[in-house]
């Protein structure tokens, strides 16, 4: 009899698949040394349960013995019954707890047969490989604490671990700082980690709905790198908080860049610590990584400090760079990552509690949906726990204003709506969206929170990959191409996008329920920059025609519902050389390149009219789809053109109507414009709010793979 699986789904029963045999079956069942009497119950030829006489004791491995085969109980199931919940959940704080008197440290895991607390003076294992202290931590129901009655302040500490007969040395899954490279924690009064004002810091965001943000994702390196950046502090949270910044050819570069854009979020890709294999603090200039491999959540990634080897400078520059961004205006969204880990057998997680904390298949392979070689269950109650608490400990210690979630259909729908919850209660406006893509991993596609559940997720946003697909062409087929570069049969397509892809007359199968869920965008860090998928794609294009797509590609985002989004660089055409995935490509390839920003300076101004428009019109910033519904008309146009009004002073607009038109023909068109006299203020070359041409009636004129704005 070939054993396929066996699965604890309660303390006392074991579900065992095995391909068909004549045999019968007998094995014997040892819980560590001890061998637990049991019945069987078969379910199907395939199929037995194991009803065991007396419960496991989780704290040993179970093998179950057939013949001179054997196979390992996996426990994965068991974590997600109500009978493991009610006797091991944890609701309370966990980490280190520090005041001048004393330190407390309390970590969870059922599974360990003993924890203890290991103190150094050093946060450099090459420094100071011994500790000073080793302090032994008591159980009760899976939490392990302790307490050191000293003044522990600028110490650093790990946890040492049995499991299973082995021992292990991790860092705390809690920790807040660490030495270099994230190998041990630090212990440090939070307030140590302020920089002057902090108390006085707050969100600049005056938004109402989250359809008035125009979010803007930056790498924190990759803002300042380049070497004619005239940043100082290249490559470092300090680097975005010099203003008035310029490069050799006196454009305005980095924060001031930004600021001129006049967008309100600024997404910054991944700033927690990251895998010391991917960046090394001590040489952060030998490799380049993005980081969407996360070693520890809540410690801010070392190679952007001044000094990573000290746990207060780390936390002060990343919380002065936030405390810059908002006296500047500009709201801060971070990029978390929690669907996965750099590497299972690495992390504290797994050191802690082997088998918890990530989704495993029945015959005790981890899930890979995130495609890095595991899945994290957030489905687990103490997962699902720490997602929340470390969004929330971001959120209030470093005063952020959203998040954005990597892979975010890895999530169960659960854990998304309480922390949607839980952010709600913070009392001020913090985004909250993600990547809602289907990905195989051990949930039920019901459970996901993807797209397509999207109802059950009511205020938390989604990128939008259909606008994204529709107009440049599909992101995973490098030669296809979309509405703005010429292919046919697409208006529909963009017409739903306009609508920010809710329900409203003539669209009646919505992708979102909401307005505030649809994050429109055209390129992202992910894939082929607009201008390099263009170049691939649109085949017998002249320069000049793919500078034009880039612009109404850029103008169709910033013009529909929704929420637009716009990757940094995209406003002077950036490019990657054609390649596609740079997440460890050298900097000359992701920075951005501010020298290319006089070349392309006529865009630049282009994108920044289409926001001012944008921020200036309520008409482009609809929250309630109902009331949409009232104010918006699609008219009849040429094919490859989709035009639209937005009416009667819509969503409280000052002007009357708005007549928007896309032309993505690679020639002009004649539309007969609805009754009344109108004015022109934006066309492909410019947008100016005072009006380019006045008392337009009747047949209009609109250029080739370009939009044309009209009011009246």
């Amino acid at each position: 009899m070939n054993l396929i699986s066996a699965v604890l789904t309660t303390f006392t029963t074991i579900l065992v698949k095995f391909q068909q045999c004549g045999k019968s079956f007998n094995p014997s069942v040892m819980n560590g040394k001890k061998s637990i009497p049991y019945t069987i119950n078969a379910l199907n030829p395939n199929e037995i349960e194991v009803h065991l006489s007396e419960e496991i004791n989780i704290k040993e491995k179970t093998i179950l013995f057939l013949d001179e085969s054997m196979i390992e109980v996996n426990y994965n199931r068991l974590f997600k019954q109500k009978e493991f919940n009610d006797r091991y959940y944890y609701p309370g704080k966990l980490g280190f707890s520090y005041s001048p008197s004393k330190t407390e440290f309390k970590v969870w895991s059922p599974v360990a047969t003993n924890i203890s607390v290991l103190l150094y003076i050093n946060g450099d294992p090459v420094d100071n490989k011994y500790p000073l202290h080793k302090i032994s931590m008591i159980e009760s129901k899976g939490l392990w604490s302790a307490e050191f009655e000293d003044d522990l302040r600028h110490y650093f500490y790990t946890y040492e671990v049995t499991v299973y007969d082995k021992t292990t040395e991790v860092i705390d899954p809690y920790a807040i700082s660490s030495g270099i490279n994230g190998y041990r924690a630090a212990i440090i009064d939070i307030n140590d980690t302020n920089p002057d004002k902090w108390d006085k810091d707050i969100s600049p965001s005056t938004i109402k709905n989250f359809t008035d943000a125009i979010i803007y994702e930056i790498n924190i390196r990759d803002m300042s790198i380049h070497p004619q950046s005239g940043i100082k502090h290249k490559g470092q949270f300090l680097g975005l908080c010099e203003d008035n910044t310029c490069s050799n050819l006196n454009n305005s570069t980095g924060l001031a860049h930004i600021k001129s854009l006049g967008v309100t979020h600024v997404q910054i890709m991944p700033m927690y610590d990251i895998s010391y294999k991917s960046i090394d603090e001590e040489n952060p200039r030998a490799k380049y990584n993005w980081g969407y491999d996360p070693q520890n959540y809540n410690i801010p990634e070392g190679s952007y400090s001044t000094n990573p080897y000290n746990p207060i400078i780390r936390i002060k520059e990343m919380k002065t760079m936030i405390q810059s961004f908002h006296t500047h205006g500009l709201c801060v969204n971070m990029d978390v990552v929690y669907n996965h880990i750099y590497k299972i057998e690495e992390s504290s997680f797994h050191g802690i509690f082997p088998g918890y904390y990530f989704r495993y298949k029945d015959d005790g392979t981890p899930w890979n949906g995130s495609a890095c070689s595991n899945d994290t269950a957030s489905e687990h109650l103490m997962m699902r726990k720490f997602i929340k608490d470390s969004v929330l400990y971001w959120a209030q210690e470093y005063h952020l204003d959203g998040f954005r979630f990597d892979l975010m259909g890895l999530h169960d729908i659960t854990t998304i709506n309480e922390l949607r919850a839980e952010l709600n209660n913070l009392d001020r406006p913090i985004m909250m969206y993600g990547e809602g893509w289907n990905l195989d991993t051990g949930l039920d596609s019901s459970e996901k929170a993807q797209i397509a559940n999207a109802f059950k997720t009511p205020i938390v946003g989604y990128f939008n990959d259909i606008i994204r697909d529709a107009l440049k062409g599909a992101v995973f087929l490098e030669e296809d191409f979309g509405f703005v570069s010429g292919k046919n049969g697409l208006e529909e397509t963009i017409k739903h996008c306009v609508v920010g892809g809710v329900k409203i007359d003539g669209f009646n199968n919505p992708h979102f329920s909401s307005l505030e869920q649809s994050i429109n965008y055209v390129s992202c860090h992910d894939n082929h920059t607009l201008w390099d998928k263009l170049l691939v794609s649109a085949k017998n294009a002249t320069e000049s025609e793919i500078l034009d797509m880039h612009k109404l590609a850029l103008a169709i985002i910033i013009t529909a519902q929704g929420i637009p989004f716009i990757h940094s660089g995209c406003e002077f055409c950036r490019t990657k050389n054609g390649i596609e995935n740079t997440f460890s490509s050298p900097d000359y390839i992701n920075w951005m390149d501010w020298e290319r920003k006089l070349n392309f300076a006529s865009v630049v101004d282009y994108v920044r009219e289409l926001i001012r428009l944008r921020k200036y019109h309520l008409a482009f910033r609809f929250s309630d789809a109902n009331k949409l519904n009232n104010h918006i008309s699609f008219i009849n146009s040429p094919k490859n053109t989709v035009a639209f009004i937005l009416k009667d002073n819509a969503n409280g607009d000052k002007w009357k109507d708005i007549l928007i038109i896309y032309n993505a023909n690679r020639y002009d068109v004649n539309m007969y414009l609805p009754e009344g006299q109108w004015n022109l203020i934006g066309n492909k070359h410019t947008v100016e709010l005072k009006s380019l041409a006045n008392n337009i009636s009747g047949n209009f004129n609109v250029n080739s793979i370009g939009i044309a704005i009209l009011y009246r």
